[in-house]
């Protein structure tokens, strides 16, 4: 997968009829459908059918399953993502016919243009931070144009076109996308070693996150989180290019200090300098991080600070991020998108003050966490098993599944054992290899008042209504 290199961005509107490949895609699906709320007009294609699709066609979409040269129709313009290969019977016609072809990442550029563009960039909680800014700027009255990375609860869209100035977008570094976007306020919540299968290495990350310093407006505003050692790094940048800079964090220096995080059932209360306290419906310290960088968005809009926080305390979550599943037998069950070291630190620290917290009140002993665990990709295997192992032993029993390969080929001896002989004695663990066996795993080890949680970027978010009905349903015997 190549890096992307920042171009030429032609507003939405000089694109012309665009043709998605892939559209089903969560990203293509969202840029399709704002486009179409501007009355510009959509075709594309994906492999399968789905409720997205669906979806487009009703908006006005001419949508194709499979792939064929004759479904560009007179498209002028062909948007892909990186996934796609030159073989494609599509892209190969769009090729031959000298249309113009353009990522993902600059067909969103393209609806950014004109606006007031709020750029989340991240190696964590980018998706959050997006879906939680874009309700808190609908509860202020900004009403803004945005395009999540997944799916908010309350709605079920991760895109729409908003009537505002205003339009929020989540900034991908993993294949350099983030650099197509020329945002007037740029978030970056911190800068880990990731997606080292397209990186040389971590210096290179680092690199692309000052290149997209670079690319923040003049006279903008850079917001970075003042807990991460490189995130303040590019804070330093910024001011080094004459930006407006703010910072958040639970440090010392922050100039929107988190402090006093109180976790309270599936939520949590806090106070931030400057604004008071703010409650939450998502569990968390992350997510009053997140939370964090979303006042201080607001605060470089210009917006009501109450207005912003109590938009804040109706977020109730995106899809995937320690969202409920159900409770079954005294089970509860939660899904999680986690697949960084990181990222199941979080999920598992805020799943274990859930329990707690919920014990606490109960006057019970805290139920334990049986994590669920799938890596992504080999490389990211390869990469962090001992991190990976660590962060599982957060909980209390783990069941770890093979690896989901995505656009990767195995590798040999890089399999989910690797991770799972690197879990801390204290926490009971099981490799299950075969995916098809892991719901009884995990409905065997988990008691009532326990948390079944499933991690991964892959198919396990599959499991959770599966591990659900044997929990309902244990076999007799």
């Amino acid at each position: 997968m190549s890096l992307i290199s920042p171009g030429e961005v032609l507003p939405a509107e000089e694109l012309g009829r665009v043709h998605f490949i892939a559209i089903g895609g969560a990203g293509m699906s969202g840029i399709a459908r704002i486009m179409l709320k501007r009355g510009i007009a959509v075709s594309g294609s994906d492999a399968r059918d789905s409720e997205l699709l669906g979806q487009l066609g009703d908006l006005g979409a001419k949508v194709f399953v499979g792939h064929d040269a004759a479904y560009l129709g007179d498209a002028d313009t062909v948007v892909v993502s990186t996934a796609i290969r030159e073989a494609n019977p599509e892209l190969a016609a769009a090729r031959e016919r000298g249309l113009r072809v353009l990522h993902r990442s600059a067909a969103l550029a393209a609806l950014m243009a004109g606006r007031r563009a709020v750029a989340v960039a991240g190696t964590h909680g980018k998706t959050t931070t997006t879906s939680m800014l874009t309700v808190a700027l609908q509860h202020a009255g900004a009403d803004p144009s945005y395009c999540i990375g997944g799916q908010l609860v309350t709605t079920g869209l991760g895109a729409d076109e908003g009537t505002g100035d205003v339009f929020v977008a989540e900034a991908d570094e993993s294949d350099g996308s983030f650099l197509m976007y020329t945002p007037r306020i740029a978030v970056i919540t911190n800068v880990e070693a990731d997606h080292l299968d397209n990186y040389g290495g971590f210096d290179q990350v680092k690199e692309n996150f000052a290149k997209f310093v670079e690319r923040v407006e003049p006279g903008g505003t850079l917001i970075a989180g003042a807990d991460d050692p490189v995130a303040m790094e590019m804070a330093e940048l910024g001011r080094e290019r004459g930006l407006a800079v703010l910072t958040y964090g639970e440090a010392a220096g922050a100039d929107l200090r988190v402090a006093g995080f109180t976790p309270r059932g599936l939520g949590s209360r806090f106070e931030v300098s400057g604004v008071g306290e703010v409650r939450l419906g998502v569990p968390g310290r992350h997510n009053a991080l997140n939370a964090a960088a979303v006042l201080a968005v607001g605060r470089a809009l210009g917006l009501d600070p109450a207005a912003v926080r109590d938009g804040l305390a109706e977020f109730r979550g995106a899809m995937r991020r320690l969202e409920p599943k159900g409770e079954a037998a005294g089970v509860e069950v939660f899904d999680s998108y986690a697949h960084h070291p990181t990222e199941l630190t979080a999920d598992l620290s805020a799943t274990r003050d859930y329990v707690t917290e919920k014990a606490a009140a109960g006057g019970g002993a805290p139920g334990r966490i049986v994590a669920v665990f799938q890596p992504h990709l080999y490389s990211r295997t390869r990469f962090f098993a001992a991190e990976f192992g660590e962060a599982l032993g957060l909980a209390d029993a783990a069941v770890v599944l093979d690896v989901y390969g995505a656009r990767e080929d195995p590798e040999p001896g890089v399999t989910g054992r690797l991770v799972a002989e690197r879990i801390p004695a204290g926490t009971e663990w099981e490799y299950v290899a075969d995916r098809a066996e892991v719901p009884a795993t995990a409905a065997r080890l988990a008691r009532p008042g326990d948390v079944v949680i499933t991690l991964g970027a892959g198919d396990v978010t599959l499991l959770g209504p599966e591990i659900l009905s044997r929990l309902a349903s244990p076999p007799a015997g």
